[in-house]
């Protein structure tokens, strides 16, 4: 009998998740390994999922669970500072005409249907454990876990985020670059008209916004120039984001009433970053976080890793031969729609820092979110 192909995945967000549990459906051993304890099953406020990250977990067979848990819908209002909707559009469905546009949730909850399912696929998992990349040759690499244990692996999936220690292991130099915002975020409960995400540009902060994820919760968001994190003490984060919401209308003042706990607020520099050239070195291969990020302004942080597990999953269990032929047919599929995702994020930004405000956001968001309509 053949031995099954086995596979390290190092990492367990959206992207490892996302390709162990494709992975494990098409046989393949996997081991996954993730450095937090507690497999980051309660970090984070909310995420906005458009249809293209949809799309993906629909694969992944998680839809059922995302769609009970989270909060459908299908447009995106633009307010004044003062709540005046001036504005309000169709979003598109990328993920196509059977799934919503956008589903906006919490994100630990999307984190446990995740680590459920990886659960359910019968992969190996070790939490509290980083991996040490050791000698490679054409068939495999070895690799030491920090429990003591060493294996060899066909392939080593690097998801281990922005931070990748993987990524800077196999010698890929680019490192992660903050584009001068930063972004407030709380979980809270949600205002029984709030049905969308409506986002305000002016006033204090370059952008208010709100996005619905559940019947009774929404995680509400201000963005502003980025400050020095040490100058920021985090027991005065609640009193740093009531700072910007206060001067906001509309559902702002009822939100803002629930802003009092600092432990509850998330600050967080928006970074890009983006691997050119090559996203393997050998047996080693990068997805999400790790070979690329851009900053939130169009959601699409989890859904292009989500697109890669995909992506690579489907070329790694669809061919006999893992060789830097399949990695290069990778790297060429993702770059070509991950590329014009990054700059479109980080000039949306851009325009805010230099005073534009909203003024191209309109056709350069819909060029863009067009674009991933189609299949990755």
């Amino acid at each position: 009998m053949t031995q099954p192909r086995t596979v390290l995945v190092v990492g367990g967000g959206a992207a490892g998740n996302a390709v162990t549990i494709l992975l494990r459906r098409a046989g393949i051993a996997v081991d996954l390994v993730e450095v937090k304890d507690d497999w980051n099953a309660t970090a984070g406020s909310g995420i906005t999922l458009q249809g293209n990250a949809l799309r993906v977990l629909r694969d992944l067979g998680v839809w059922e669970q995302v769609e009970a848990s989270g909060f459908g819908f299908g447009s995106v209002g633009i307010t004044a500072p003062d709540g005046t909707v001036l504005h309000a559009q169709d979003d598109l469905r990328t993920g196509g005409d059977d799934l919503p546009a956008t589903v906006g949730m919490q994100r630990p909850r999307l984190q446990q249907i995740l680590i459920e399912a990886v659960r359910s696929c019968g992969a190996t998992v070790r939490l509290g454990t980083t991996a040490e990349i050791g000698d490679q040759d054409a068939d495999g690499v070895r690799v030491r876990l920090s429990d003591g244990t060493e294996g060899r692996y066909d392939l080593v999936i690097a998801a281990d985020g922005l931070g990748s220690t993987t990524r800077a292991a196999i010698g890929i130099t680019a490192e992660p670059e903050p584009t001068g915002m930063a972004i407030w975020r709380i979980a809270a409960p949600r205002p029984t008209g709030v049905t969308r995400t409506d986002l305000a540009y002016g006033g204090p902060a370059y952008i208010a916004g709100y996005c619905p994820t559940g019947e009774s919760t929404l995680y509400a968001y201000v963005v502003e120039a980025n400050r020095d994190r040490a100058s920021i003490p985090p027991d005065t984060y609640a009193d740093e984001m009531r700072r910007l919401t206060r001067h906001y209308g509309g559902f702002w003042p009822e939100i803002t009433e629930h802003i009092t706990e600092p432990a509850e607020v998330n600050y967080t520099w928006f970074d890009r970053m983006l691997v050119e050239g090559s996203w393997h070195r050998g047996r080693v291969v990068l997805v999400g976080d790790a070979a690329h990020c851009c900053p939130p302004t169009l959601a699409q942080g989890a859904a292009l890793s989500m697109e890669d597990a995909w992506v690579l999953a489907q070329l790694l269990t669809e061919s006999d031969t893992w060789d830097d032929a399949l990695f290069r047919t990778y790297y060429e599929r993702r770059i070509s729609r991950v590329r014009p995702v990054v700059e479109a994020s980080v000039q949306i930004g851009q325009w805010q820092l230099d005073g534009v405000r909203d003024a191209d956001v309109p056709g350069l968001m819909a060029r863009t979110m067009t674009m991933l309509r189609e299949l990755p």
